[in-house]
């Protein structure tokens, strides 16, 4: 893997100032009331230099779960040779589970529960998650292949995925404790993939 150059680092620690920014000031004042203005002043740039790095208002909050957007496609394409596409899937987000990774749900710290809500909360994020998850499937298809039948299969696991993730917050949120959320989204994962492996048999 190719180290990257200082001005690529920089660029870097450019986008995760700006978007930390912005997010600690929806936090504080809600999303509607802070505009990009004021993000560009925290951050000490200017407003024309905060969209070369952010096109949207929106921008700025998913570039913390950008990293996730391709994930199920990364499985797959690193999954060795002798592993079935499901069975790869299956495993990763159990694994999630295990570590109580946030984009399984099942993460009760304070700043990731304030950021799901922020998330959650606010209609134009809302609107914007189905970007985000439509994107997910096309990268996903194209890992399975590329043609309609990957496409609606990518459609069924990215939507488990989704499903499985939003009952889990749903719970931890309203106050259940996160160990016995866990025992039951694993058996609720396990039924899910056990469903997608019997529909879909030639990725399993």
């Amino acid at each position: 893997m190719t180290t990257p150059g200082l001005r690529e680092r920089k660029k870097q620690r450019m986008y995760e100032t700006l978007s930390e920014t912005a997010i600690r000031l929806f936090l504080e004042k809600g999303y509607d009331a802070v505009p990009v203005a004021e993000i560009a002043a925290a951050a000490e740039i200017s407003k024309p230099t905060l969209f070369r790095y952010f096109p949207t208002k929106e921008d700025l909050v998913f570039h913390r779960i950008a990293d996730h957007e391709d994930e199920a496609a990364r499985v797959v394409a690193e999954a060795s040779d002798d592993v079935p596409p499901l069975v790869a899937l299956r495993r990763d987000f159990l694994d999630g589970i295990e570590r109580a990774d946030p984009i399984t749900g099942l993460s009760d710290h304070p700043a990731v529960l304030a950021f799901y809500d922020l998330l959650y909360g606010t209609p134009a994020l809302v609107a914007r998650m189905y970007a985000h998850l439509e994107r997910s499937e096309e990268a996903l298809a194209e890992a399975l292949g590329g043609d309609l039948d990957a496409r609606l299969a990518a459609g069924q696991i990215v939507a488990v995925r989704r499903v499985l993730a939003q009952e889990n917050w749903r719970r931890v949120t309203g106050g259940e404790d996160v160990g016995v959320v866990r025992a039951d989204a694993v058996a609720a994962a396990e039924r899910a993939f056990d469903r997608l492996a019997a529909g879909l048999p030639q990725l399993a």
